[in-house]
């Protein structure tokens, strides 16, 4: 995938060349590419959403309190 684009225009430009009579190999070569995407772009005009992680609490979190008697 070029470095400017999105990846809704890499699945546009997907679709764009499989009806033009590309195959599912030669679009995974030519964008590099797997074929888990491809297929996603086949079946799908747009990408799926990133799945969302909830945050993590910081490492440093039990120390914190002695950290700031440390320090003045």
């Amino acid at each position: 995938m070029p470095p400017n684009q999105s990846k809704a225009q890499l699945f546009a430009a997907i679709r764009r060349d499989s009806r033009a009579g590309m195959s599912g190999r030669e679009l995974q070569a030519k964008y590099n590419i797997g074929y888990r995407t491809v297929n996603a772009a086949l079946t799908s005009a747009f990408p799926e959403r990133r799945k969302e992680y909830p945050a993590r609490a910081s490492k440093l979190d039990p120390f914190k309190p002695f950290i700031d008697e440390m320090l003045p």
